[in-house]
């Protein structure tokens, strides 16, 4: 039987919890049920019927129908023509709901898919809503789905506070093992106090599931995360998005695809495959982005087979990838500078990595076992503390 999600678990209930209430939904594309229809579909009609009324419905980034590639493409507010809806953009002028975008708002519906890494910035719009909610005191309710990487592994670094940015805005391990609704209420308890948030929890869902494990129809959360296979490898491979390197973005497999024009395939391939690596080999290739970072130039670099899950370290491996660049290609290979999602100082690799100790590493080449050493010491009082938010066996 196919896992519940809170949405699922809602129409079964048929929305009962709501009903005579005014309601905010925070949405987007991948926001369906388990027959696929998206939630505003079931909220309309109770809404022309009078059991409830929808105020507005508020996207995050990429927008509520995912039509924004990339980060830092920002989208703004409109009339949705087919909803007749006021649509608000969190991901745009303001990444905090203003009171004037909730007025009228007597309960705040959270519904959104993660994918389970710290950078990906749908649970900061999570923990902006939870902060504009807690002023105006209006309760959040999340409607719980799951972590398509399964919620036993946990990889760091673990998060400075002094690299807060809006892919970190609060601590929590890179591959966070965590489920919206227990973000929501890890953030309730140690960093939003006065938030008053709900759950409305799965059933069926047990911690060790991949998301082809749940009998749920995958929707794209984002333009470039196209399967579970994609999200499996981007805890680590986001760590490029801090480099001059591709991270595939412009091909049809991004973050699984990887490279720049200076890179030979084949000796890197070999040089990372003889590290030994948990789970994981490299396959040399070819590619040419059709945008963003060399875009319409051949790239050197490979392609990430995950061969175990249930070893496979996608943070660890992509440190060990980049470390094999710097050493091969030496100063060819470049750290991006900044902009990167609207900090202006910090370096985008420090602000993603929550520090410095990532880069360090790489510059210095550091040994696979002492990068993984690092990395669980850097996190280990962090995912003590995460866990204590846990709804799920």
């Amino acid at each position: 039987m196919a896992v519940l999600t809170g949405l699922d678990v809602c129409i079964r209930e048929e929305f009962s919890r709501f009903r005579g209430k005014s309601v905010g939904v925070v949405c987007h594309q991948a926001s369906i049920s388990g027959e696929c229809r998206h939630i505003l579909d079931y909220l309309l009609p109770r809404h022309e019927s009078g059991e409830l009324k929808v105020v507005a419905a508020f996207g995050p980034q990429h927008g509520i129908w995912g039509h924004t590639q990339d980060n830092m493409i920002e989208w703004e507010g409109y009339v949705d023509p087919r909803t007749g809806l006021p649509f608000y953009s969190l991901y745009g002028e303001n990444r905090k709901p203003t009171a004037a975008m909730l007025d009228g708002v007597e309960e705040l519906i959270f519904d959104v898919q993660d994918v389970g890494a710290r950078y990906y910035t749908f649970i900061w719009t999570l923990a902006h809503c939870m902060e504009a909610c807690a002023e105006l005191g209006i309760p959040v309710t999340i409607l719980d789905r799951p972590n398509p990487i399964e919620g036993t592994t946990v990889e760091g670094p673990g998060h400075d506070m002094a690299f807060k940015s809006f892919v970190g805005l609060y601590s929590l391990p890179v591959r966070h093992g965590m489920t919206v609704g227990e973000v929501g209420l890890y953030l309730r308890d140690n960093w939003i106090p006065g938030s008053e948030v709900n759950v409305v929890q799965m059933e069926g869902w047990e911690r060790g599931m991949m998301f082809s494990d749940t009998g749920l129809h995958w929707g794209m959360p984002s333009p470039n995360m196209p399967s579970e296979d994609t999200a499996l490898v981007y805890p680590g491979m986001c760590l490029v998005e801090g480099t001059k390197l591709s991270e595939g973005r412009g091909t049809t497999r991004p973050f699984e695809f990887f490279g720049a024009p200076f890179i030979d395939a084949w000796e890197l391939c070999d040089a990372v495959n003889a590290l030994g690596l948990s789970g994981v080999w490299l396959r040399p290739v070819h590619f040419e982005p059709t945008f963003q970072k060399h875009k319409g130039v051949t790239c050197g670099g490979g392609f990430i087979h995950v061969t175990d899950r249930n070893a496979f370290e996608s943070v660890l491996t992509t440190m060990a990838i980049l470390g094999q660049i710097r050493r091969l290609y030496g100063e060819q290979f470049e750290w991006l500078s900044p902009p990167y999602e609207y900090e202006y100082d910090l370096m985008p690799i420090d602000i993603l990595a929550g520090g410095s100790g990532v880069k360090e590493m790489v510059d210095r080449v550091a040994p696979v076992g002492e990068m993984r050493e690092w990395l669980g010491a850097s996190s280990a009082e962090l995912c003590a503390l995460t866990r204590e938010s846990y709804l799920y066996l």
